[in-house]
């Protein structure tokens, strides 16, 4: 069963950890290495099953490959997921413990922070492997994304703008966004600096707080947020809230925001907003800055060189608006075509990506 779903999914590896000592029980999902080492976060949840931890590893790892692929990085598609709550399972033991297993790997995974993770336990990590990107500063690392990832997300919405309204300025547009975490601020941050006027939400009230204060946004209800007037809607919390409810309800021209797997139903919702002649930049796209950003540890972190990397999803946005437009696809089509071409092209010239050497991050 699981290899013929492997086989289905294309997917090179799938790691199960256990460890008696620490309590470890984890999953290592390797999708793709055609373009070099998978890259994806370690995802700390506490699943109800071991099946559905199995799904959401592999879900996750695929959508890395993807990601990585359509932002132009050398890297492939992993993720990790270890079964626990990360608010009371959390340990040094278990984390150093994970640590060994993506060691073992040999460079084939490199893991990251994702939903229950952090810089210091990936700290905890660190300790026993070189395989991970995004620890804390101290080591040299490249710190919190989420300003890399919000000024990716605002580059893609001046090219997603000028996509829908013929210029990439966002003076005087409006738009709403939902969600007022790290990201959503820097992001509100960028777009207010810019002219635009802000409508926020969030079920944090201290973060609503937050932006307000400091931006002096108008603020609505969470219920309100899918029926009000807006240029451009900007989806920053959770995902799945493009569906059957919600589209027919929407009272905008475009979508682009940071939040993952937005489209409840990828092929189904892609359509009903190509349908309605509403612009939507795919989320794995657009949020691609913080990827973008820990990848640059390979080389020796450079702020410069993260944010020049990151100001390219504007033009890997308008690709993909091109490539929906000539071939008459929604944009969503579009851009799992434009990874799975690059994809395509390295395989005629590289073989699997089998190992790297020992300090492949040049932080030691």
């Amino acid at each position: 069963m699981i290899f013929d779903e492997m086989e289905k999914g294309e997917f090179d590896q799938i790691v199960f950890c256990n460890d008696k000592a620490s309590g470890l029980r984890a999953i290592i999902a390797i999708h793709d290495t055609t373009l070099g080492p998978a890259l994806g976060g370690c995802r700390i949840w506490n699943y109800d099953s071991e099946e559905e931890a199995l799904i959401d590893a592999m879900r996750l790892a695929k959508g890395m490959t993807y990601k990585n692929a359509a932002a132009g990085l050398n890297i492939g598609g992993g993720k990790s997921v270890i079964i626990a709550d990360p608010k009371k399972d959390k340990s040094e033991l278990l984390l150093r413990a994970f640590g060994r297993y993506v060691e073992s790997l040999n460079g084939r995974y490199i893991t990251a922070a994702d939903v229950g993770s952090n810089p210091k336990d990936l700290d905890f990590i660190y300790q026993e492997t070189d395989y991970v990107v995004g620890i804390s500063e101290s080591y040299g690392s490249s710190g919190d994304p989420s300003p890399v990832t919000a000024f990716g997300v605002y580059r893609a919405m001046m090219r997603t703008a000028k996509e829908t309204f013929g210029e990439d300025s966002l003076e005087g547009k409006t738009i709403s966004v939902q969600g007022c975490g790290n990201v959503a601020y820097n992001l509100c941050k960028y777009l207010h600096e810019a002219g635009a006027n802000l409508i926020v939400t969030d079920i944090n009230e201290e973060a609503v707080e937050r932006v307000v204060k400091d931006f002096g946004v108008k603020r609505i209800g969470v219920d309100e947020i899918f029926d009000v007037e807006a240029d451009i809607f900007s989806p920053c919390a959770l995902g799945a809230i493009l569906n059957d409810e919600t589209i027919p309800k929407l009272k905008v021209k475009a979508i682009c925001g940071s939040a993952n797997n937005q489209l409840d139903n990828i092929e189904r919702h892609s359509q009903m907003l190509k349908d309605r002649g509403i612009i939507y930049a795919p989320d794995f796209i657009a949020n691609a800055g913080g990827v973008i950003n820990v990848a640059d540890e390979l080389n020796g972190y450079n702020r410069e060189r993260a944010l020049a990397n990151a100001s390219k999803i504007y033009d890997q946005i308008g690709l993909v608006f091109d490539i929906a437009k000539k071939e008459n696809i929604t944009t969503e089509k579009a851009a799992d075509r434009m990874a799975e071409d690059r994809i395509n092209t390295m395989k005629e010239m590289r073989s699997n990506f089998i190992r790297t050497e020992h300090n492949i991050l040049t932080r030691k």
